[in-house]
Order: structure tokens, then sequence, then C-alpha cells
């Protein structure tokens, strides 16, 4: 393989933004690539906490991470090495290249959503602005599925899957007690912009099954009373109705229908809370019992319940970025470019960060049935293949074993930084 020299030898590899089933996959899947393909002098280092690690010096270094410690990384859930939403501040850019000149990093891996790609660019543009040689790869995951360019978000798979089963299972539990119970089910999942998680719920419910459920997605403006009338029309005629909706929902003005004041470091509001909300209307205005529930970390974090293809393109999309950054490419994502639905097939793409920095990706409308409430033919056929079998996981005295790696932090260089959160 021809090595860039014009880079740094080293590497480090970094963390964004929610953690998910198989960001931790995609992690052995740069660690694997890095062992067989980079130079045996070179090192990869893993940041603390995504740039914040970087920006503190905070580095494991991962360059001979044992086989079975690799294996177990693979099948964990959450962020293994930490995460953040960090936003590259002007006063940090100084810091950073001097951190990335102190271990002769040339290649900077940053895993996660759309705003780990714009934080690729930030990176990117300090490093161009004290001319310093750096090649940034985005390494995409989300579960809310928002990526452009790419087919689907590495991460996604796994949580549609953990949601369409247990609302499956949640909704024959509702199904037994309807007649002189609760008559209503709701769950909400994440979604702030887009409602592909809130879609995959629709795959809950199989053809030839009571079709007894609503999907609230924020592609479609939200009404109070067509939505009442739709609940009642469904219990009539099923005796219960399940409701899916994304945290995200909008009201006809584009506002949210449901956020707490508080922000994170990227200036997103915290959401959350629809569920109980919507579940009050109905009891208030139609009278009947209702359930809920809130998925939250439990969508992103369902290791035991994970998708195979999910996993094989977390452990490809990883490799694909140090194979072709060694190889030369620039400044790129590896996304996923579909060539069939039915068997699925489908390879890794390189494409430049801009084009999946851009803004998020929504759910198409002809994902839907006609009237808006529920998953249609098309949708179906672009979900199914992404849940398919089971991502192998060790299990030990009944639960999932994640082991943890305990690495310790390789010796600073510079002097302490503070980084202001």
């Amino acid at each position: 393989m021809t090595i860039n020299q014009y880079y740094g030898k080293n590497a480090v590899y970094a963390q964004a933004g929610g953690a998910t089933a198989m960001l931790n996959t995609s992690a052995a899947g740069v660690i694997q690539a890095w062992q067989q393909h980079a130079p045996s002098d070179a090192v990869l280092y893993a940041a603390h906490e995504g740039i914040l690690g970087v920006l503190a010096e905070r580095l494991f270094d991962v360059t001979h991470l044992a086989e079975h410690k690799l294996q177990g990384l693979a099948q964990s859930p959450s962020a293994a090495f930490g995460t953040c939403r960090h936003v590259l501040q002007p006063n940090e850019a100084q810091r950073l290249v001097d951190v990335l000149r102190a271990h002769d990093i040339g290649y900077f891996f940053y895993n996660g959503g759309g705003g780990a790609a714009r934080a690729c660019q930030d990176v990117l543009a300090v490093a161009v602005q004290f001319s310093y040689p750096l090649n940034a790869i985005h390494i995409p995951k989300t579960i809310d599925n928002d990526l452009p360019a790419t087919d689907c978000s590495i991460g996604f798979g796994s949580a549609a899957k953990y949601l369409a089963t247990s609302l499956r299972e949640a909704s024959l539990d509702l199904a037994s007690v309807a007649s002189s119970s609760s008559k209503v089910f709701i769950l909400e999942t994440m979604g702030r912009y887009s409602g592909w998680l809130t879609l995959a719920c629709g795959l809950a419910f199989q053809h030839d099954t009571k079709q007894a459920y609503l999907l609230l997605l924020p592609e479609l403006p939200f009404d109070e009373q067509r939505f009442l009338d739709r609940v009642e029309q469904t219990i009539e005629t099923y005796g219960y109705c399940v409701v899916a909706v994304a945290e995200g929902v909008v009201d006809s003005q584009g506002k949210t229908l449901h956020a707490s004041g508080l922000q994170d470091a990227a200036g997103d509001r915290q959401l959350g809370g629809i569920a109980p909300m919507l579940a009050a209307l109905i009891s208030s205005k139609l009278g009947h019992k209702c359930h809920w529930s809130v998925a939250d970390y439990l969508q992103r974090s369902a290791r035991h319940l994970a998708s195979l293809v999910d996993s094989e393109q977390a452990l490809a999309t990883g490799k694909a970025a140090v194979t072709l950054a060694l190889q030369g490419r620039i400044n790129f994502s590896p996304i996923i470019q579909r060539l069939a639905d039915n068997p699925y097939q489908w390879q890794i793409q390189p494409v430049p960060l801009v084009e999946v920095a851009a803004p998020e990706r929504r759910v198409p409308l002809e994902f839907l049935t006609v009237d808006g409430w529920q998953l249609s033919e098309a949708g179906r056929a672009y979900l199914l293949p992404l849940i398919q079998g089971q991502a192998p996981v060790v299990f030990e005295e009944g639960l999932p074993l994640y082991p943890q790696l305990n690495l310790p932090f390789v010796v600073k260089k510079l002097a302490e930084f503070e980084v202001v959160i």
C-alpha cells in the first residue's frame, strides 16, 4: 500500500455526539485496519471524549490493542472512548494544532453524525489556517439516520430493530387489556428534525395483523383535532390505538410541540416529553386511559438486539476510513451506497466532507401512506434490509457481557489547557 508521506505518520480517532449500539464496532474497524495497513512505527491514538480529549491531550494508545479486546469493543454499546458535542472555538485553534504537531498526527478520524462532519470541516479549516498538513475523515453514525449522501447511518438499523421489536411486544400487551383497561399506548422516539426512528416503528405491525397504529413525524405538522379524530376512529375500529411519536414533532407554525429550556454545547434545545403530553391530551379530550414510554437512551444502546447488517456496515466503514486515507484519499466520509433492495446489496463509497455536512436528510413522504399515518410499502422496502440478522454478543450469567478497556492515558507533551464547556 502506498502511504502518503505528506502527512504526519500518526493518527487520532475520536467519537462525537450521541452513542449508538454500533459506534464501538466502527472503532474496532478503524483499529483493525490501522494494525493491518499503517507503517509499523505509526501510532493510532484514541481521544477521550471526542475533540475535548484532543484539546486536553487526553489520549489513549490503541495501536496494538489485542484481538480479544477488539472483539469485546466491537460487541459493546455506548462510546468506549467517551464522546462530546463540543464545537471548536477560535481560541482553541492554536492548541489544536499544537497537540497535532506534538504527536505527529496527520490523520484525524471523527466518528459521528452531522455535527461531527461539520467538526471535521472546522478542524480542517484550522489546519489550513496554520499551514498544518492534515487529512480529516468523518466516519458516519447516528441513530437519527439523517445524514445526507448515505443510504443509511450506522447505528440506525439497530435502533430501528429495537424500537420495532419493543413496540410489537407492547402492542400485544395493549391489545390483551384494551377491552377493560388502557386503550392507548404512546412510544416516544428520538428524532429532532427527522422522523426516521418513528417511521421504523411501523415495522412492528405485520401485513396480516391489525393496523391499529399512528406515526407522528416532524415532517408532517401536528394537527390536534385531526389527531384526536384518528385516535378515536382507530379505537372504534380495533379496540385500541398505538402511537409512535418523534420528540421533534412540530405544529403548523414549525414550532416544536414540547422542549425544555436546556441547551447542549451545539445550541440545540433538549427535547423529550411529548408522549406524556399527548397522553394527557387524549385522556382529557377523549376520556381514554393511556400508557406511554420514552425510549430515550434505550433505543440507542440496545446492543443485545442489534442488526447484523448494521454491524457489518459499521465495521466496514471503520476499516474503509483508514484504508482509503492511507491510500491517499483526503477529507472524505465512507458512506453506504445501496445497490439493491432484495436481496439487499451495498458498497462503501467515499464522498467529500461537504456532502455529509449538509442539512439533515428528512423522511420522504412516499415512505408514508397517503394519509400520512402509517408506513407505506416503499418505506417498508427501504427499512427491512437494515434490521436483518442478529449481531453477535456474548452473554454471561444471563446478561450481555460488555468488557471495559481500562486504558491508561499517554504521557502528555504539552502544558495543561483548560477547555470551557
